[in-house]
């Protein structure tokens, strides 16, 4: 049985005989006689395993039906084919493709529509023809998004798993996955963006060809992190797109809106040791010395030092495009968060300084009363900004040296001596060695 579905037999004498009479029936007004004989010949290729005859004639079947623009018998003959048992793939892959440029060509769009679904239905499925689903779900979305369709638009786009697809580049993938996010976000749906976001390798953007992908990228999920109002992430973003080599490199003055963004964001963002490994590396930013505004923010954070409020510039650093992008309410967050970022820095730059202080002279340094100066530094405390303080309210002061345990001096005291015994014993061993040394000599 196996030597018979392996069989290949040569039906070109019974096509070039049928196709012409077909071809002739169609012309002549007799489209469903026409397609009759050629389903007959498809029949015929398709048992007998003659490839080459059997792709002509389907796409004989396909072309007669535009050339008379009979776009419904279109619909169905590309469905009846695709269905037939046993169906060769290739044939099939050359039908879609032949169908996919007939699209521009459909006298309008409730045509094309359904068209392209009846594409996406044959395609659905069948490995071989993945990258050709793809494009068509994007164009269907396309039709939907135009329609003002925007969740219906999203919602075709998430069947389509294009992570999962080999036919098609890792560009190309990237590109169908940025459509799905812009989508998601523009119906705000943000938690599936966010899922959506995680199918994007950020290593992969790092290539060279990818660049423009990385920039779309980073700019949807600017538009993510806004709503979140994740700051941190926020600086990352606009840190990610001013370090692309298409942007930072380009002539111009695009890097600088990207460059304000990150350094805003980045003092914005709650202190932790990312925030200040990524704040020391940014003040070495040479192209920094181009936004004097923002080189002295920079280092105001990076130097130990009380800042006074409102710091220099302030009026143009708040009026930066990029606080204003989430609406007022989130503009008047922003500038409350400067603030208490720069209080919270105050208090650190104090706890630095002093062991104790009295609380009314750290209310005078931070510009509060004494009951605002205390929550912030129990707020420290609470989220672990600040390693230690001890309010003592009668006294009317504030530790912010721990007081060690007997237990734990008297344990580094020991560690010490035997640290100091190591090093009395290696000087001893390295003495009497030289001494031999020299008694040899």
């Amino acid at each position: 049985m196996g030597d018979r579905l392996e069989e290949r037999k040569d039906f070109t004498a019974e096509v070039t005989a049928k196709l012409p009479e077909a071809k002739k029936l169609a012309e002549g007004g007799k489209l469903a006689d026409g397609l009759d004989i050629i389903m007959s010949l498809e029949r015929l290729c398709r048992v007998g395993n003659d490839f080459p005859n059997l792709k002509e004639v389907i796409l004989t079947a396909c072309r007669l039906c535009r050339q008379v623009e009979d776009w419904a018998q279109l619909n169905t003959t590309l469905t009846l084919i695709s269905k037939r048992r046993g169906q060769h793939s290739k044939a099939v892959t050359a039908m879609v493709q032949e169908a996919v440029g007939w699209l521009d060509e459909t006298p309008d769009k409730d045509t094309r529509v359904l068209l392209l679904v009846a594409l996406r239905d044959i395609t659905d499925g069948k490995i071989y023809v993945e990258a050709q689903r793809a494009k068509l779900t994007r164009m269907l979305a396309k039709i939907k998004e135009e329609d003002g369709d925007v969740a219906g638009a999203a919602e075709v786009l998430q069947e389509v798993h294009v992570e999962t697809y080999g036919a098609l580049t890792k560009k190309e993938k990237a590109d169908f996955i940025l459509e799905q996010i812009r989508l998601t976000l523009a119906k705000k749906d943000f938690v599936r963006a966010l899922i959506q976001s995680r199918k994007i390798n950020r290593k992969v953007l790092l290539d060279e060809d990818m660049q423009d992908i990385k920039v779309r990228f980073y700019k949807l999920m600017i538009e993510y992190d806004t709503h979140e109002k994740a700051t941190f992430d926020l600086c990352q973003d606009f840190h990610s797109i001013y370090d692309t080599p298409l942007v930072r490199d380009k002539e111009g003055q695009e890097w600088k809106q990207y460059l304000q963004a990150a350094v805003l964001f980045l003092v914005l963002s709650p202190n932790d040791n990312h925030q200040q490994d990524m704040l020391f590396r940014v003040a070495e930013y040479k192209k920094l010395e181009e936004l004097p505004a923002y080189k002295m923010l920079v280092k105001l954070f990076t130097t130990p030092e009380i800042i006074g409020y409102p710091v220099e510039n302030q009026e143009v650093l708040e009026s930066d495009p990029c606080l204003a992008a989430g609406g007022p309410e989130l503009l008047a967050k922003w500038k409350e968060d400067l603030k208490l970022r720069i209080v919270q820095h105050n208090i650190r730059t104090v706890a630095s300084y002093y062991k104790q202080i009295n609380t009314k002279r750290l209310a005078d340094l931070l510009g509060l009363d004494e009951n605002q100066a205390e929550r912030k530094v129990a707020d420290m405390v609470s989220d672990g900004s600040l390693a230690y303080a001890k309010i003592d309210r009668p006294k009317g002061v504030i530790n912010f040296d721990k007081r060690k345990p007997s237990e734990e001096i008297l344990s580094e005291w020991n560690s010490d001596i035997g640290q100091l015994l190591q090093l009395v014993e290696r000087s001893c061993h390295l003495i009497n060695k030289e001494n031999m040394l020299h008694k040899i000599e």
